[in-house]
């Protein structure tokens, strides 16, 4: 069988009219270009609904076939077959079941993967890269949210001196400084990743007693002890992070900051990480746990039950975290 190609040398653009013939496991080239060559050297490319097929030589030659359903019989004759993968392809039943497949794996790394990773990025992340990124973010919302406070140095000094004096209730308390600041956010208090608790002057006057605002520092805190927001800004900008971590710039991270701080809502098990770490400080110090969700209810009625009516919400009080606080009493 005879199968009518092009030729082209792979030295110039000049098509040869050929034919391909095999014979005993040798291909042949005949009419205006003429060579022979073992079956096993040859590439053949994969089958397409509407594209020819291709063979290749090892120089980079190659045929055009002209003849594909003839081409097609002599590849059947001569024993070739598809990959495996190439076959999928040309099947619907494996083409959905490869998307279907690619689905589930995006959807498992985004739920699993992507957190465990941020978890072991986080952890190893250098001092310096949440210092820049905490630098960042808090330059971000001094010129955009925030003021200087205006709550009496004798008042803050007492309230850090007061929080300072606590008993952790584990090893590895993380280094922090509260920073105060007033807002246009309303009451809140936020962790940067570098160990700076931000607290609006507006909390601190909502707030019944001291110990209602030693309950959010704590809370505050156990976010730093399990490094919530790192591990947050990683999964929203995963890309820049690796780069972080392979090059030591945090500028893809840090450029990043603001579009992640509008949605820098923290996840349930986070929160509820979070409010464990308080409790167990509250209890290591003998503040009634009703403190905390005195605190927290406050906090719920002021910004409303829905957390994103404060901005920069990381910790929205529902009633079902101040139902839980009062269990745990």
């Amino acid at each position: 069988m005879s199968i009518p190609a092009l030729y082209y040398d792979g030295k110039t653009s000049r098509a040869h009219r050929v034919t391909l013939d095999v014979s005993d496991g040798t291909a042949f080239i005949r009419g205006e270009a003429e060579r022979s060559c073992a079956l096993s050297e040859l590439r053949v490319s994969e089958r397409t609904r509407h594209a020819g097929r291709k063979v290749t030589f090892p120089d980079d030659a190659y045929l055009e076939i002209q003849d594909v359903p003839a081409f097609e019989a002599m590849l059947e004759e001569t024993g070739f077959a598809d990959s495996s993968v190439v076959r999928a392809q040309q099947s619907w039943r494996g083409a959905l079941m490869a998307l279907a497949l690619t689905a589930f794996l995006l959807v498992a790394g985004y739920l699993y993967g992507l957190p465990l990773a941020a978890e072991i990025i986080a952890k190893i992340m250098p001092d310096r890269i949440e210092r820049s990124v905490s630098t960042g973010l808090l330059d971000f919302l001094d010129k955009r949210i925030l003021a200087p406070s205006e709550l009496p140095p004798a008042r803050q000094a007492a309230l850090s001196e007061r929080f300072a004096s606590m008993t952790p209730p584990m090893s590895g308390t993380p280094a922090y400084t509260i920073v105060y600041r007033k807002s246009r956010i309303g009451p809140n208090a936020f962790a940067l990743p570098s160990g700076e608790i931000v607290m609006t002057d507006e909390l601190v006057q909502l707030m019944d007693n001291d110990e209602q605002v030693i309950a959010v520092l704590a809370h505050e805190l156990g976010h730093l002890h399990e490094r919530h927001l790192m591990r947050r800004i990683i999964q929203s900008s995963a890309v820049g992070a690796v780069v972080t971590l392979i090059f030591g710039d945090a500028s893809a991270v840090v450029a990043n900051i603001p579009t992640v701080m509008l949605d820098m809502h923290y996840s349930r098990d986070a929160e509820r990480e979070a409010d464990d770490y308080a409790m167990a400080m509250l209890k290591a110090n003998g503040i009634p746990l009703a403190e905390m969700a005195h605190g927290f209810d406050k906090l719920q009625k002021a910004v409303g039950d829905d957390p994103s009516g404060s901005w920069f919400s990381s910790h929205p009080s529902t009633q079902e975290r101040i139902e839980r606080i009062e269990k745990a009493r």
